[in-house]
């Protein structure tokens, strides 16, 4: 993988790293593959419209997407990737306006969305003290993926994202074990992919913990201090969070809070934002 180019332009802003979908042709509803399941009503196919997608690409049932069995779009988080090829990579041209663009398209948005999680990754690394010996090949990797999402639509179609992210995953895990040292904790068992499907955390101390990757469904973690625990690709469906202490959570995203249930007395770190189906005014219950 080539490094950056010093002249190229100025780093994504983390405001860019957010969905916009009134800047998005809908990519998400059309380039992904639905599965029917407790996530989606229906089966359909990648590159298939979704029948709820309207001709301005937005959702006709936006308001009420987990009540008609959608649950899986208000978890879904493309980083900002949508707006960033409809806006940026393909210029504003629309795959209706542009049928011509639309198979390339669909190829193109899930590449952009691996480089766009990427960058939300490294440039929490950058903010991370501990790992500040770090931060000069942070710097480079983070410009070097930001050099990959402006590459024209064609090589990023045929990009192999897998040894970049191999390069930024080995950097990342570096950062967070330096965070996590800082961390004087009980428990310093690693839980990376550990199966913890609907298990008893209650009120657990998982300051620093381990939890790369690990599945956290329908877990009871009411009341659980996940300060400075690692959280990269650890599924959070249906977890209870309920009074939890995530502030301060390593590498935790919107769309892992998006897919829990959790209280007004639920901390988040303050780049994330409480979910709008989370009763605001429900009592603690640890």
């Amino acid at each position: 993988m080539p490094d950056h180019d010093p002249t190229a332009p100025a780093v994504t802003a983390p405001a860019d790293l957010r969905a916009d979908c009134a800047n998005c042709f809908g990519l998400c509803c059309v380039a992904l593959t639905l599965t029917a399941s407790a996530d989606f009503a229906i089966d359909k196919d990648a590159g298939i419209p979704c029948p709820n997608l309207a001709d301005d690409f937005r959702c006709g049932i936006h308001a009420r997407l987990r009540t008609e069995g959608f649950t899986g779009c208000t978890v879904y988080d493309c980083f900002g990737a949508g707006q960033k090829v409809s806006q940026e990579t393909y210029g504003g041209r629309d795959w209706r306006s542009a049928p011509d663009t639309a198979r390339q398209m669909f190829q193109v948005f899930p590449v952009m969305r691996q480089l766009h999680e990427l960058l939300r990754y490294l440039t929490e690394a950058l903010t991370l003290p501990a790992a500040e010996r770090l931060y000069a090949d942070l710097r480079d990797v983070l410009a070097t993926t930001e050099h990959l999402t402006r590459l024209p639509a064609g090589e990023l179609a045929d990009l192999d994202v897998s040894a970049h992210r191999d390069r930024v995953a080995s950097l990342l895990l570096r950062a967070g074990e330096l965070e996590r040292a800082t961390v004087r904790r009980r428990d310093t068992r690693s839980r990376r992919g550990a199966d913890l499907i609907g298990a008893s955390l209650k009120g657990a101390d998982l300051r620093g913990a381990e939890l790369r990757g690990a599945y956290l469904i329908a877990a009871d973690l009411r009341g659980a201090d996940l300060r400075r625990a690692e959280l990269i690709g650890a599924d959070f469906r249906d977890a209870d969070l309920s009074d939890a202490d995530l502030s301060g959570a390593l590498f935790l995203t919107q769309a892992q809070v998006n897919a829990a249930r959790g209280n007004a007395a639920t901390k988040l770190p303050d780049s994330l934002t409480r979910p709008p189906h989370w009763a605001a005014d429900r009592p603690g219950t640890a």
